[in-house]
């Protein structure tokens, strides 16, 4: 309950309601002008928070949760957070099965938020009783009073984005979007958002981002789960090794990818050149803007709405380290690494 405009009761009253930030130099040289819904904003600097809130409070609603239960959740650090920071508000027990991908950074927040942590093994199918998705599901059974909240097939992580990420845009916006461009990982923020908005306006275009080594673009051309699609990948967050329901194909005209690589060094640059630290995410949805300039599929007039899902905190051992950057290889003649320190003895 918001009392005034300053005090707020807890930090879930600030869940949502972020700003859209104009993109002014990272952009010049593209076609039309662009806004970011920048995500960070959030309490817990990520998108993830009004999943978390949202999908907790429908269960609570429901009588489903009930004071001292426990939430169970997959995650590869943000929701993780999001749910471990809502949950020490409301009172329950939060544990968490996440993928050895996610960041150490990502890791020690998750445990400092009060939550157990789970770490499984990323490169393994989805159907190994090591991986996230079944170790999660093994817990819910073992843990009496527990509720799992299942981002990757529920339903509510859709209808959280339709709630409340579309509306603000098209507000934002007032209404003169004519672009949407988001990552696609459980597929709910891309599909809530975009249903809301092509409800108010069906030509609005809709570009979903994937990664290389993801089987999410080519299910969306061909309905066909291909298993030769998938190998390892850096980015967190982006892109599947299973089909997760929480994604409303029908709603997304095209997918891009993008690669590891070209993503990390995106995110820095946004970061030079907005004053943005922005995420991994936000790297490859940047990335996919750059490609969609190349082939054209923008053009003057045209106002793009992009989303940056989480902040650069989260990274800090990943893509902004360079001894990281150059242990991917990449740094190469054309992305040197920035000796910007100098130390004075």
């Amino acid at each position: 309950m918001k009392h005034n405009n300053q005090v707020f009761d807890s930090v879930l009253d600030l869940v949502g309601q972020t700003p859209l930030v104009r993109l002014n130099k990272f952009t010049t040289n593209f076609k039309g002008s662009y806004l970011a819904k920048v995500e960070s904003f959030n309490p817990g600097n990520s998108s993830k928070d009004r999943i978390a809130l949202y999908i907790i409070e429908q269960a609570e609603k429901q009588g489903i949760l009930k004071p001292g239960d426990t939430i169970i959740e997959t995650t590869s650090g943000n929701t993780g957070f999001s749910i471990a920071m809502v949950s020490i508000i409301k009172g329950y027990e939060c544990v968490l099965a996440v993928s050895s991908k996610s960041s150490a950074d990502k890791i020690d927040m998750l445990k400092t938020m009060g939550a157990k942590v789970y770490v499984c093994p990323a490169h393994v199918s989805a159907d190994d009783p090591r991986s996230y998705y079944q170790v999660a599901k093994r817990l819910h059974e073992e843990i009496k009073g527990s509720v799992y909240i299942n981002q990757y097939f529920n339903e509510l992580n859709i209808d959280a984005h339709y709630q409340s990420t579309g509306p603000e845009i098209w507000e934002q916006t007032q209404g003169e979007i004519t672009h949407l461009v988001a990552c696609s990982g459980t597929g709910g923020t891309i599909s809530g958002t975009a249903r809301y908005l092509k409800e108010q306006n069906p030509n609005i275009k809709v570009f979903g981002v994937d990664a290389f080594g993801s089987v999410i673009k080519k299910y969306h051309e061909t309905k066909e789960f291909d298993e030769k699609e998938i190998y390892p990948y850096r980015i967190e967050g982006l892109g599947k090794n299973l089909i997760p329901s929480a994604t409303d194909f029908d709603i997304i005209d095209e997918f891009i990818k993008v690669t590891d690589e070209d993503s990390a060094h995106t995110a820095r640059a946004i970061a030079k050149t907005e004053g943005l630290f922005v995420g991994y995410t936000s790297g490859a949805v940047m990335q996919a803007v750059k490609q969609l300039n190349e082939q054209g599929k923008f053009k003057k007039g045209d106002r793009i709405v992009v989303i940056f899902p989480d902040h650069g905190s989260r990274y800090m051992s990943k893509i902004y380290s360079d001894k990281w950057m150059n242990e991917q290889g990449f740094f190469d003649s054309v992305n040197e690494a920035a000796e910007n320190i100098q130390y004075i003895k």
